[in-house]
Protein backbone atom coordinates (compact mmCIF):
# COMPACT_ATOMS: atom_id res chain seq x y z
CA UNK A 1 0.00 0.00 0.00
CA UNK A 2 1.37 3.52 -0.78
CA UNK A 3 2.55 5.83 1.99
CA UNK A 4 -0.19 9.15 2.01
CA UNK A 5 0.91 12.19 0.07
CA UNK A 6 0.89 16.02 0.91
CA UNK A 7 0.14 18.58 -1.47
CA UNK A 8 3.76 18.94 -2.08
CA UNK A 9 4.45 15.98 -3.05
CA UNK A 10 6.28 14.80 0.16
CA UNK A 11 5.14 11.74 2.06
CA UNK A 12 3.56 12.05 5.38
CA UNK A 13 5.09 10.74 8.70
CA UNK A 14 2.76 7.72 9.90
CA UNK A 15 1.53 8.71 13.06
CA UNK A 16 0.31 6.52 16.30
CA UNK A 17 -3.18 5.99 17.61
CA UNK A 18 -1.39 7.09 21.05
CA UNK A 19 0.00 10.50 19.45
CA UNK A 20 -3.18 11.06 17.88
CA UNK A 21 -5.38 10.98 20.74
CA UNK A 22 -2.62 13.26 23.15
CA UNK A 23 -3.51 16.10 20.31
CA UNK A 24 -6.91 15.63 20.45
CA UNK A 25 -6.92 15.64 24.04
CA UNK A 26 -5.44 19.00 23.77
CA UNK A 27 -6.90 20.74 21.63
CA UNK A 28 -10.16 19.71 24.12
CA UNK A 29 -8.37 21.56 26.38
CA UNK A 30 -7.22 24.57 24.30
CA UNK A 31 -11.28 24.95 23.37
CA UNK A 32 -13.12 24.33 26.48
CA UNK A 33 -10.75 25.43 29.43
CA UNK A 34 -11.60 29.10 29.46
CA UNK A 35 -14.90 28.44 29.20
CA UNK A 36 -15.34 25.71 32.31
CA UNK A 37 -13.20 28.43 34.42
CA UNK A 38 -15.61 31.32 33.60
CA UNK A 39 -18.21 28.87 34.63
CA UNK A 40 -16.94 28.23 38.03
CA UNK A 41 -15.35 31.22 38.82
CA UNK A 42 -15.18 32.41 42.77
CA UNK A 43 -18.28 34.16 43.85
CA UNK A 44 -18.46 36.11 46.80
CA UNK A 45 -22.03 35.07 47.82
CA UNK A 46 -21.46 31.18 47.10
CA UNK A 47 -18.30 31.36 49.95
CA UNK A 48 -20.55 32.83 52.46
CA UNK A 49 -23.17 30.94 52.29
CA UNK A 50 -20.74 28.06 52.02
CA UNK A 51 -18.87 29.26 55.43
CA UNK A 52 -22.62 29.54 56.89
CA UNK A 53 -23.50 26.19 56.56
CA UNK A 54 -19.80 24.76 58.03
CA UNK A 55 -20.23 26.76 60.62
CA UNK A 56 -24.01 25.81 61.74
CA UNK A 57 -22.50 22.69 61.25
CA UNK A 58 -19.73 22.88 63.23
CA UNK A 59 -20.82 24.88 66.16
CA UNK A 60 -24.53 25.09 65.83
CA UNK A 61 -25.19 24.19 69.60
CA UNK A 62 -23.08 27.17 71.19
CA UNK A 63 -24.14 29.54 68.52
CA UNK A 64 -26.46 30.96 71.38
CA UNK A 65 -25.20 31.07 74.34
CA UNK A 66 -27.63 31.54 77.71
CA UNK A 67 -28.68 34.96 78.72
CA UNK A 68 -27.08 36.73 81.85
CA UNK A 69 -27.58 35.60 85.25
CA UNK A 70 -28.89 38.15 87.36
CA UNK A 71 -29.32 41.00 84.56
CA UNK A 72 -33.22 41.36 86.23
CA UNK A 73 -31.45 42.23 89.17
CA UNK A 74 -30.55 45.95 90.72
CA UNK A 75 -27.26 47.82 89.17
CA UNK A 76 -25.77 47.53 92.71
CA UNK A 77 -25.52 43.70 92.78
CA UNK A 78 -22.57 41.76 92.34
CA UNK A 79 -24.09 38.32 91.60
CA UNK A 80 -21.02 37.03 89.04
CA UNK A 81 -21.60 36.71 84.86
CA UNK A 82 -21.79 33.27 83.83
CA UNK A 83 -22.50 34.77 79.91
CA UNK A 84 -20.32 33.42 77.22
CA UNK A 85 -18.00 36.09 77.01
CA UNK A 86 -15.64 36.47 73.87
CA UNK A 87 -12.86 38.79 73.66
CA UNK A 88 -13.95 41.86 71.44
CA UNK A 89 -17.80 42.00 72.27
CA UNK A 90 -19.50 45.12 72.37
CA UNK A 91 -20.07 45.02 76.41
CA UNK A 92 -16.28 45.11 76.82
CA UNK A 93 -15.74 47.39 74.31
CA UNK A 94 -18.11 50.27 75.83
CA UNK A 95 -16.47 49.22 79.30
CA UNK A 96 -13.31 49.97 78.17
CA UNK A 97 -14.29 52.86 76.65
CA UNK A 98 -15.75 54.77 79.41
CA UNK A 99 -12.40 53.62 81.46
CA UNK A 100 -14.87 53.89 85.12
CA UNK A 101 -13.88 52.17 88.13
CA UNK A 102 -17.27 50.40 88.15
CA UNK A 103 -15.98 48.45 84.94
CA UNK A 104 -17.31 45.17 84.97
CA UNK A 105 -14.34 42.65 84.25
CA UNK A 106 -15.65 40.26 81.71
CA UNK A 107 -16.05 37.04 82.79
CA UNK A 108 -13.67 33.99 82.43
CA UNK A 109 -14.70 31.89 79.34
CA UNK A 110 -17.68 29.13 80.72
CA UNK A 111 -18.67 27.12 78.28
CA UNK A 112 -22.43 26.03 78.31
CA UNK A 113 -23.42 22.39 79.03
CA UNK A 114 -23.30 20.70 75.73
CA UNK A 115 -26.64 18.73 74.94
CA UNK A 116 -26.90 15.15 76.45
CA UNK A 117 -26.96 12.50 73.76
CA UNK A 118 -30.01 10.93 72.60
CA UNK A 119 -28.70 7.82 72.36
CA UNK A 120 -28.74 5.75 76.11
CA UNK A 121 -25.05 5.06 77.24
CA UNK A 122 -23.29 7.15 75.05
CA UNK A 123 -21.54 10.71 75.40
CA UNK A 124 -21.32 13.36 73.01
CA UNK A 125 -18.47 15.52 73.04
CA UNK A 126 -18.61 19.04 70.87
CA UNK A 127 -15.39 21.06 69.76
CA UNK A 128 -15.82 24.26 70.85
CA UNK A 129 -13.58 27.70 69.62
CA UNK A 130 -10.97 28.36 72.45
CA UNK A 131 -11.18 24.65 73.92
CA UNK A 132 -8.17 22.61 74.17
CA UNK A 133 -8.57 20.93 70.33
CA UNK A 134 -9.96 23.82 68.96
CA UNK A 135 -11.36 23.44 65.52
CA UNK A 136 -10.52 19.72 65.87
CA UNK A 137 -14.20 17.56 64.24
CA UNK A 138 -13.03 14.47 65.95
CA UNK A 139 -14.40 16.22 69.12
CA UNK A 140 -17.72 15.75 67.74
CA UNK A 141 -17.56 12.06 67.29
CA UNK A 142 -19.37 9.78 69.87
CA UNK A 143 -17.15 8.23 72.17
CA UNK A 144 -18.38 4.57 72.49
CA UNK A 145 -17.08 2.62 75.59
CA UNK A 146 -14.78 -0.29 75.49
CA UNK A 147 -16.98 -3.53 76.52
CA UNK A 148 -13.73 -5.66 76.19
CA UNK A 149 -14.08 -8.74 78.87
CA UNK A 150 -12.12 -9.35 81.48
CA UNK A 151 -10.50 -12.47 80.93
CA UNK A 152 -10.62 -15.42 83.00
CA UNK A 153 -7.20 -17.01 84.24
CA UNK A 154 -6.54 -20.86 83.37
CA UNK A 155 -3.74 -22.75 84.26
CA UNK A 156 -0.72 -22.89 81.78
CA UNK A 157 -0.60 -25.69 79.51
CA UNK A 158 2.45 -28.37 80.16
CA UNK A 159 4.16 -30.00 77.26
CA UNK A 160 2.69 -33.87 78.19
CA UNK A 161 4.39 -35.90 75.55
CA UNK A 162 5.81 -35.91 72.44
CA UNK A 163 5.25 -38.20 69.40
CA UNK A 164 7.17 -38.75 66.31
CA UNK A 165 6.59 -41.50 63.35
CA UNK A 166 6.24 -39.24 60.54
CA UNK A 167 8.90 -38.96 57.76
CA UNK A 168 7.23 -35.13 56.42
CA UNK A 169 5.26 -32.37 57.80
CA UNK A 170 2.26 -32.92 60.05
CA UNK A 171 -0.65 -31.15 58.25
CA UNK A 172 -3.61 -32.12 59.64
CA UNK A 173 -4.82 -33.76 62.77
CA UNK A 174 -8.69 -35.15 63.75
CA UNK A 175 -9.91 -36.66 67.18
CA UNK A 176 -11.67 -39.91 67.64
CA UNK A 177 -14.80 -38.68 69.44
CA UNK A 178 -15.10 -40.89 72.06
CA UNK A 179 -11.51 -39.69 73.01
CA UNK A 180 -9.66 -42.56 72.59
CA UNK A 181 -7.77 -42.47 70.08
CA UNK A 182 -6.51 -39.91 67.39
CA UNK A 183 -5.28 -39.76 64.08
CA UNK A 184 -2.27 -37.79 62.01
CA UNK A 185 -2.13 -36.66 58.36
CA UNK A 186 1.50 -35.97 56.55
CA UNK A 187 3.59 -34.79 53.90
CA UNK A 188 4.95 -38.24 53.84
CA UNK A 189 1.24 -39.27 52.27
CA UNK A 190 -0.06 -41.99 55.40
CA UNK A 191 -2.38 -41.86 57.61
CA UNK A 192 -1.47 -42.65 61.29
CA UNK A 193 -3.66 -43.36 64.42
CA UNK A 194 -2.15 -43.18 67.76
CA UNK A 195 -3.43 -44.46 71.32
CA UNK A 196 -4.55 -40.92 73.12
CA UNK A 197 -3.87 -42.54 76.50
CA UNK A 198 -0.48 -44.19 75.74
CA UNK A 199 0.79 -42.55 72.60
CA UNK A 200 1.70 -45.77 70.89
CA UNK A 201 0.69 -46.37 67.10
CA UNK A 202 -2.04 -47.95 66.44
CA UNK A 203 -2.42 -48.70 62.59
CA UNK A 204 -0.75 -46.57 59.06
CA UNK A 205 -2.83 -46.17 56.53
CA UNK A 206 -1.70 -45.68 52.74
CA UNK A 207 -3.64 -45.05 49.57
CA UNK A 208 -2.71 -41.22 48.80
CA UNK A 209 0.18 -40.52 46.23
CA UNK A 210 0.62 -37.04 47.74
CA UNK A 211 0.54 -35.02 51.54
CA UNK A 212 -2.26 -35.62 53.17
CA UNK A 213 -4.06 -32.06 54.01
CA UNK A 214 -7.18 -33.13 55.94
CA UNK A 215 -8.69 -35.17 58.36
CA UNK A 216 -12.33 -35.77 59.73
CA UNK A 217 -14.06 -38.59 62.13
CA UNK A 218 -17.75 -39.30 61.97
CA UNK A 219 -19.42 -38.88 64.85
CA UNK A 220 -22.52 -41.52 63.87
CA UNK A 221 -20.29 -44.17 62.02
CA UNK A 222 -16.91 -45.46 61.89
CA UNK A 223 -15.90 -43.54 59.39
CA UNK A 224 -12.87 -41.77 58.84
CA UNK A 225 -12.35 -39.19 55.90
CA UNK A 226 -8.97 -37.77 54.05
CA UNK A 227 -8.66 -35.13 51.60
CA UNK A 228 -4.83 -34.42 49.94
CA UNK A 229 -2.59 -32.99 46.89
CA UNK A 230 -3.63 -35.47 44.68
CA UNK A 231 -7.42 -34.28 43.93
CA UNK A 232 -8.17 -37.58 46.09
CA UNK A 233 -10.48 -37.45 48.68
CA UNK A 234 -11.54 -40.71 50.17
CA UNK A 235 -13.35 -43.09 53.02
CA UNK A 236 -11.89 -45.19 54.78
CA UNK A 237 -13.90 -47.77 56.82
CA UNK A 238 -12.12 -48.12 60.28
CA UNK A 239 -13.60 -51.75 60.63
CA UNK A 240 -12.02 -53.14 57.81
CA UNK A 241 -9.24 -50.55 57.61
CA UNK A 242 -9.42 -49.58 53.96
CA UNK A 243 -10.86 -47.35 51.50
CA UNK A 244 -14.52 -48.20 50.48
CA UNK A 245 -15.94 -45.29 48.35
CA UNK A 246 -13.78 -42.45 47.12
CA UNK A 247 -15.05 -39.12 45.93
CA UNK A 248 -14.05 -37.28 42.42
CA UNK A 249 -14.16 -34.24 41.22
CA UNK A 250 -11.71 -31.45 42.36
CA UNK A 251 -9.82 -30.05 39.79
CA UNK A 252 -6.59 -29.59 41.56
CA UNK A 253 -5.70 -30.48 45.73
CA UNK A 254 -8.25 -30.35 48.25
CA UNK A 255 -6.83 -28.03 51.43
CA UNK A 256 -9.43 -28.87 53.91
CA UNK A 257 -13.18 -30.79 54.67
CA UNK A 258 -15.68 -30.79 57.17
CA UNK A 259 -18.62 -32.93 58.11
CA UNK A 260 -22.22 -31.99 58.50
CA UNK A 261 -23.17 -32.61 62.04
CA UNK A 262 -26.98 -33.49 61.61
CA UNK A 263 -26.55 -34.93 57.96
CA UNK A 264 -24.68 -37.22 56.06
CA UNK A 265 -23.14 -34.88 53.50
CA UNK A 266 -19.11 -34.02 53.04
CA UNK A 267 -17.86 -30.52 52.38
CA UNK A 268 -14.65 -29.88 50.69
CA UNK A 269 -12.71 -27.19 49.37
CA UNK A 270 -9.34 -27.14 47.54
CA UNK A 271 -7.45 -25.13 45.10
CA UNK A 272 -10.30 -24.70 42.41
CA UNK A 273 -12.08 -22.19 44.59
CA UNK A 274 -14.88 -24.03 44.85
CA UNK A 275 -16.43 -25.98 48.14
CA UNK A 276 -18.20 -29.40 46.81
CA UNK A 277 -20.91 -30.98 48.79
CA UNK A 278 -21.39 -34.94 48.67
CA UNK A 279 -22.96 -37.63 50.06
CA UNK A 280 -21.22 -39.61 52.13
CA UNK A 281 -23.58 -42.91 51.70
CA UNK A 282 -23.37 -43.16 47.86
CA UNK A 283 -20.37 -41.04 47.18
CA UNK A 284 -22.84 -38.56 44.40
CA UNK A 285 -21.70 -35.05 43.96
CA UNK A 286 -24.45 -33.33 45.11
CA UNK A 287 -23.67 -29.94 44.32
CA UNK A 288 -20.77 -27.08 44.14
CA UNK A 289 -20.77 -23.89 45.81
CA UNK A 290 -18.75 -21.11 44.19
CA UNK A 291 -17.90 -17.66 44.32
CA UNK A 292 -14.69 -17.33 45.94
CA UNK A 293 -12.14 -16.26 43.54
CA UNK A 294 -8.97 -18.32 45.07
CA UNK A 295 -8.23 -21.33 47.30
CA UNK A 296 -10.66 -22.36 49.76
CA UNK A 297 -9.07 -23.37 52.82
CA UNK A 298 -10.62 -23.49 55.98
CA UNK A 299 -14.75 -24.60 55.97
CA UNK A 300 -17.01 -25.33 58.45
CA UNK A 301 -20.82 -26.78 59.20
CA UNK A 302 -23.21 -25.74 61.28
CA UNK A 303 -27.15 -27.47 61.81
CA UNK A 304 -28.51 -24.36 61.34
CA UNK A 305 -28.49 -21.54 58.80
CA UNK A 306 -25.70 -20.86 57.89
CA UNK A 307 -24.87 -24.25 57.38
CA UNK A 308 -21.74 -23.86 55.59
CA UNK A 309 -19.58 -21.24 56.53
CA UNK A 310 -15.94 -21.26 53.88
CA UNK A 311 -12.84 -18.89 54.06
CA UNK A 312 -10.45 -18.62 51.55
CA UNK A 313 -6.96 -17.28 50.00
CA UNK A 314 -9.03 -14.23 48.08
CA UNK A 315 -9.43 -12.49 51.77
CA UNK A 316 -13.08 -12.79 52.12
CA UNK A 317 -15.40 -15.05 54.50
CA UNK A 318 -18.65 -16.72 53.15
CA UNK A 319 -21.63 -17.89 54.51
CA UNK A 320 -23.76 -20.58 52.80
CA UNK A 321 -26.83 -21.38 52.12
CA UNK A 322 -26.76 -25.01 52.43
CA UNK A 323 -30.44 -25.76 50.59
CA UNK A 324 -30.49 -22.66 47.94
CA UNK A 325 -26.51 -23.43 46.91
CA UNK A 326 -25.86 -19.61 46.82
CA UNK A 327 -24.27 -17.26 49.20
CA UNK A 328 -26.17 -15.70 52.27
CA UNK A 329 -23.18 -13.10 53.10
CA UNK A 330 -19.77 -12.06 51.98
CA UNK A 331 -17.55 -10.64 54.81
CA UNK A 332 -14.64 -9.26 53.58
CA UNK A 333 -12.93 -7.32 56.84
CA UNK A 334 -9.80 -9.56 56.28
CA UNK A 335 -6.72 -8.17 54.52
CA UNK A 336 -5.13 -11.23 53.89
CA UNK A 337 -5.63 -14.99 53.46
CA UNK A 338 -8.30 -16.77 55.87
CA UNK A 339 -6.32 -20.02 56.50
CA UNK A 340 -8.20 -21.00 59.80
CA UNK A 341 -11.32 -20.65 61.34
CA UNK A 342 -12.79 -21.97 64.70
CA UNK A 343 -16.10 -22.41 65.63
CA UNK A 344 -16.99 -22.19 69.31
CA UNK A 345 -18.53 -25.14 70.43
CA UNK A 346 -20.78 -23.23 73.07
CA UNK A 347 -21.41 -19.78 71.79
CA UNK A 348 -23.41 -18.82 68.20
CA UNK A 349 -19.78 -16.91 67.23
CA UNK A 350 -16.86 -18.08 65.46
CA UNK A 351 -13.07 -16.72 65.05
CA UNK A 352 -10.85 -16.32 61.84
CA UNK A 353 -7.62 -16.28 61.67
CA UNK A 354 -5.18 -14.59 59.20
CA UNK A 355 -2.07 -13.02 58.87
CA UNK A 356 -3.41 -9.62 59.69
CA UNK A 357 -5.36 -10.31 62.84
CA UNK A 358 -7.51 -12.85 64.65
CA UNK A 359 -11.21 -11.54 64.04
CA UNK A 360 -14.66 -12.72 65.89
CA UNK A 361 -18.07 -12.92 64.05
CA UNK A 362 -21.32 -13.35 65.63
CA UNK A 363 -23.80 -15.80 63.85
CA UNK A 364 -26.24 -16.38 61.88
CA UNK A 365 -25.84 -12.96 60.18
CA UNK A 366 -21.92 -12.76 60.71
CA UNK A 367 -21.75 -9.21 62.29
CA UNK A 368 -18.21 -8.11 63.19
CA UNK A 369 -17.85 -8.06 66.72
CA UNK A 370 -14.25 -7.16 67.55
CA UNK A 371 -10.27 -8.20 66.99
CA UNK A 372 -9.22 -10.75 69.60
CA UNK A 373 -5.82 -9.67 71.13
CA UNK A 374 -2.67 -11.65 69.18
CA UNK A 375 0.79 -11.49 69.77
CA UNK A 376 1.39 -13.76 66.79
CA UNK A 377 1.97 -11.16 63.73
CA UNK A 378 2.58 -14.23 61.41
CA UNK A 379 0.95 -16.60 58.98
CA UNK A 380 -1.88 -18.92 61.09
CA UNK A 381 -2.34 -22.43 59.36
CA UNK A 382 -4.45 -24.46 62.47
CA UNK A 383 -6.66 -23.18 65.27
CA UNK A 384 -9.00 -24.96 67.51
CA UNK A 385 -11.75 -23.39 70.70
CA UNK A 386 -12.78 -25.88 73.72
CA UNK A 387 -15.44 -25.57 75.95
CA UNK A 388 -13.53 -23.38 78.47
CA UNK A 389 -13.12 -20.85 75.82
CA UNK A 390 -8.82 -21.16 75.86
CA UNK A 391 -8.26 -20.94 71.99
CA UNK A 392 -4.76 -22.41 70.57
CA UNK A 393 -3.35 -21.68 67.15
CA UNK A 394 -0.87 -23.33 65.16
CA UNK A 395 1.59 -20.76 63.40
CA UNK A 396 4.29 -20.52 60.90
CA UNK A 397 6.79 -18.52 62.20
CA UNK A 398 10.72 -18.56 62.89
CA UNK A 399 12.71 -16.65 65.11
CA UNK A 400 16.65 -16.67 65.29
CA UNK A 401 18.26 -18.46 68.15
CA UNK A 402 21.92 -19.22 67.87
CA UNK A 403 22.00 -18.57 64.07
CA UNK A 404 19.45 -20.93 63.73
CA UNK A 405 15.62 -20.48 62.54
CA UNK A 406 13.86 -22.64 65.07
CA UNK A 407 9.64 -23.12 64.35
CA UNK A 408 7.04 -21.68 67.35
CA UNK A 409 4.15 -24.03 66.62
CA UNK A 410 1.65 -23.00 69.23
CA UNK A 411 -0.30 -19.85 70.60
CA UNK A 412 -2.77 -19.92 73.61
CA UNK A 413 -5.36 -16.65 73.47
CA UNK A 414 -8.37 -16.27 75.87
CA UNK A 415 -11.98 -16.41 74.27
CA UNK A 416 -13.36 -12.62 75.23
Amino acid sequence: MPAAMAADGLPVEPQSLKKLSLKSLKRSLDLFAPAQSLLFAPDAESKRIRTGCKVRAEYGAVKDPPAEQGRGQGKGTSAPSTALALPGTQDTKDAHREGTSNAIVPAPLMLPKAPESTIPGKNTTLSIPGSSDRFSTSALMERIPSRWPRPVWHAPWKNYRVISGHLGWVRSIAFDPGNEWFCTGSADRTIKIWDLASGTLKLTLTGHIEQVRGLAVSQRHTYLFSAGDDKQVKCWDLEQNKVIRSYHGHLSGVYCLALHPTIDILLTGGRDSVCRVWDIRTKAHVSALTGHDNTVCSVFARPTDPQVVTGSHDTTIKLWDLVAGRTMCTLTHHKKSVRAMALHPKEKSFASASADNIKKFSLPKGEFLHNMLSQQKTIINSMAVNEDGVMATGVFDFFLSRGQWKPVVLGLEEWP
